[in-house]
């Protein structure tokens, strides 16, 4: 078995794609909103973190974290996260055989994927990416048009005005995300 190595920064903000199993044609994690919801809520309870920007789309989804100062255990928390989701959910996913075998379910991707946030710059260049995300893969015209993002409040907090990345697309940094 892989060791993945991931950096451990107490306090940190990051940027994570995390996706389900079974991508093509999947449209669960929308249809499936409120659970994800409940699931992050109970989660941020017990273990806090600031959401500060998240986009859901069907098959996968974009957020930005902050963890407390003196903590940076990223990694349990997606696992609480992907459990809740998923004891929420009816068994009816197909799972592999080395799922079954470590009793595990066959919603989510194992893993996923982190990019530690360096400056302001880096924040508004991800979060620009997480607002685009549901234009970019053609589910809407314009970003304010996606109901399941935090555009709304980026808009609200006057970060965004309410057209923005209407017409052309934002200049997004390379290499973010992988979908």
């Amino acid at each position: 078995m892989t060791n993945y190595r991931r950096v451990r920064v107490p306090g940190a903000t990051w940027f994570f794609t995390v996706a389900l199993a079974q991508r093509q044609g999947n449209d669960l994690l929308i249809h499936k909103v409120d659970a994800l919801r409940s699931a992050f809520r109970q989660v941020q309870q017990r273990h806090p973190f600031h959401l500060d920007a998240v986009v859901v789309l069907p098959e996968h989804l974009h957020c930005i974290w902050t963890l407390p100062d003196g903590d940076a255990d990223i990694s349990s928390r997606w696992g609480l996260i992907k459990a809740a989701f998923s004891r929420s959910l009816t068994r009816a996913e197909h799972r592999s055989t080395s799922r079954r075998k470590r009793g595990e379910r066959g919603v989510w991707q194992r893993r996923f994927w982190e990019h530690l946030i360096r400056d302001d710059e880096d924040f508004r260049g991800h979060a620009d990416y997480i607002h685009w995300n549901p234009v970019k893969h053609g589910y809407v015209s314009r970003p304010a048009e996606w109901p399941y993002s935090s555009f709304g409040r980026f808009v609200a907090r006057g970060l965004y005005p309410v057209d923005w990345g209407v017409g052309e697309a934002p200049k997004l940094p390379g290499g973010i995300g992988r979908e």
